[in-house]
């Protein structure tokens, strides 16, 4: 279970999201958090800044960065190389997904780069594509409340698609929208409650629904028959992945299916993991991934 993958502009690869073209290339989409920069500005605004970075894969193991999506008029171009030393945006956890007939990407996008985690507003925004490359903006979803961030999308058993997203409103547990079309969509309240949680991800194994959610200190499971209602895998304390190499736990990732195999692409702590020079917080960050598989209807994460 080795590092995969490393930023080598700001050694912060979050929240990855990884898709395989019909051609066979894999392409992975992340959050670029500013983890190295020695002078980002206070708080948490190294969190914030940040581009959706793109790397690029013949097989899924050995990566190669591509660029950062770059804002346009109209929306979003990969450009290779480092995004601009200076932005007035931040762009969070992307979700894509193919709807049978194209590309569809739901970016948490936040206004300026803010320096403190409340008080500020995030939208979900939807973008549409051919080719992975060029990414036109169809414009903010509108959801439970306009903190809601990190977005799953997938079709479930009744034919409705379905938005799982945090919601920091609603003490920051998960809650699920539904659409015919994936345009308008029906707010159906919370999918998942409990203990506090983000970075939902959503997915059919083994004859079952799986929601995986970041708690923090390892991932939650969920399970369900139809994709629709949840029931936690275990206790309340029961979770995957609570332990990586470099100390720490597994982050915010997102499943691929290659075959037959399902595989989950995650963050962790970096190896090394040297602390900020200034904050003296470790904030580098590196892509693992796990094998997933359904063992007496229990999801469990198997070390590649």
């Amino acid at each position: 279970m080795s590092e995969l993958y490393r930023d080598p502009v700001y050694d912060g690869v979050t929240d990855p999201r990884v898709v395989i073209d019909d051609g066979g290339r894999w392409w992975m989409f992340y959050t670029q958090r500013r983890a190295s920069l020695s002078h980002p500005g206070p708080g948490v605004a190294w969190v914030h800044g940040s581009r959706i970075g793109v790397a690029v894969s013949g097989d899924g193991i050995r990566w190669s960065y591509a660029g950062t999506l770059e804002p346009g008029p109209s929306g979003l171009l990969l450009e290779p190389g480092p995004p601009p030393a200076h932005v007035d945006r931040t762009q969070w956890a992307p979700e894509v997904v193919w709807d049978g007939m194209q590309w569809r990407m739901y970016l948490t996008e936040i206004d300026g780069i803010p320096d403190r985690w409340p008080g500020h507003a995030r939208d979900i925004v939807g973008y549409v594509s051919d080719d992975l490359r060029s990414w036109s903006r169809t414009g903010p979803l509108v959801l439970s409340s306009d903190r809601v961030i990190d977005a799953a999308v997938a079709r479930t058993t009744d034919g409705l698609w379905r938005l799982w997203c945090k919601d920091e409103a609603a003490g920051s547990v998960t809650t699920v929208a539904s659409s015919t079309d994936l345009i308008a969509w029906r707010l159906d309240g919370i999918a998942v409650g409990g203990r506090a949680h983000e970075g939902p991800d959503v997915f059919e194994l083994g004859g079952w629904w799986w929601m995986i959610v970041d708690e923090w200190r390892g991932m939650g499971v969920h399970r369900s028959a139809d994709g629709i209602r949840w029931e936690r895998q275990g206790g309340a304390d029961d979770v995957i992945l609570d332990t990586t190499p470099a100390g720490g736990h597994g982050h915010h990732g997102a499943h691929v299916r290659h075959g037959e195999d399902m595989w989950f692409y995650y963050f962790c702590r970096a190896v090394p993991a040297a602390p900020h020079a200034g904050s003296g917080e470790v904030r580098r960050s590196a892509v693992r991934r796990v094998r997933l598989a359904v063992e007496d209807a229990r999801l469990v994460a198997v070390p590649a």
